[in-house]
């Protein structure tokens, strides 16, 4: 059976299903399960086959698949299915041949693209891509990279990126880390940034009017919304010119920074900029920048290595969280 982008998904559906020891899960649930999967997927109507999903399991359990555990046990008339072994998961398998020379045919055409204009993240990608397939023959790792794999919401990414694709308002169900209450959200989804491992995603908000952003492990549930999507206005390389992270006042001005930095800093900021506007002349950091809370903690991250001199309401704001952080109980 041929290793293609639907095979792939109901196989990870299956593969949910079939890990789930709570539920009994009878063909014609894989069907719907498998069908609602490939119908959020790609934001249309898909169904399933009977035919379809008998051949799926023949191949998960196969040598050519993933040899996959699943065996059939009889409820009355009817059949469902289950992994025997509790733990197993095909996520957990290596990878097989045919997703070996799937992913190394990727490599190939990543290497391509390495020397065009504005394609620089293709190296740190091709060498990521690398060390897992080298891991998997040689069970030996070399590399890692700066990931949170326990983070909550990475399974809504792929259904955000063809929300946004398609043009397609949601319905967003929430709830955030100042309230104990879930709020419902319509909106016309624009942009996904990852930012500190963490990824927001942006959009136009149809009930406040205005744009916002909502961190993806705060999500509880995402569909389809009947609402017409508001087409995007929005040049988001302009939109986070003059700030750090994510949180931007858009009727805010830009301001100019001074940080005093001492010696031994110095060489890691000139090695590692804070931001595009940066300008260092002796212990003397300048930016411009909108002042928000994630350039607070980023200044406060540096610790005794930093002061800031101006603006004003900025030095402020940093004695005001260092005074909670010593006087915290």
């Amino acid at each position: 059976m041929a290793t293609n982008k639907n095979a792939q998904l109901r196989y990870k559906a299956l593969d949910k299903c079939f890990s789930n020891p709570y539920k009994k899960f009878f063909i014609d649930d894989l069907i719907a399960y498998c069908s609602q999967v490939l119908s959020e997927h790609y934001l249309e109507e898909t169904t399933v086959s009977r035919r379809q999903i008998l051949m799926d399991l023949g191949f998960m359990k196969s040598l050519a698949g993933y040899e996959a555990p699943i065996e059939s046990y009889k409820d009355g008339r009817k059949t469902y299915y289950r992994y025997s072994e509790k733990d197993f998961s095909i996520l957990k398998k290596p990878l097989n041949p045919s997703e070996l020379n799937t992913l190394n045919e990727a490599l190939e055409t990543l290497s391509r693209m390495n020397s065009l204009p504005g394609f620089d993240w293709v190296n740190s990608l091709q060498t990521k891509l690398k060390s897992g397939l080298d891991l998997d023959k040689n069970n030996r790792q070399i590399i890692s990279f700066e990931e949170n794999e326990f983070l909550k919401g990475l399974g809504f990414l792929n259904v955000l990126y063809q929300y946004i694709s398609q043009n397609q308002s949601a319905e967003i169900t929430y709830k955030s880390f100042k309230s104990d209450a879930e709020s419902q959200f319509t909106i016309s989804p624009y942009y996904l940034k990852q930012y500190n491992n963490r990824w927001f995603l942006f959009g136009w908000n149809h009930q406040f009017g205005n744009i916002q952003n909502l961190a993806l492990d705060r999500i509880i549930n995402i569909e389809n919304s009947n609402e017409t999507f508001i087409n995007n206005e929005i040049d988001f390389n302009d939109y986070f010119e003059d700030i750090i992270g994510v949180s931007n006042n858009l009727e805010e001005n830009a301001v100019k920074i001074s940080i005093k930095l001492s010696d031994n800093i110095i060489p890691y900021i000139i090695s590692k900029p804070i931001h595009g506007s940066q300008k260092i002349s002796g212990n003397i950091l300048n930016l411009e920048l909108k002042l928000n809370y994630e350039l607070e903690s980023l200044i406060l991250s540096f610790g005794e290595n930093i002061q800031v001199l101006e603006p004003f309401l900025l030095v402020e704001k940093i004695k005001e969280r260092i005074n909670k952080i010593k006087f915290i109980d």
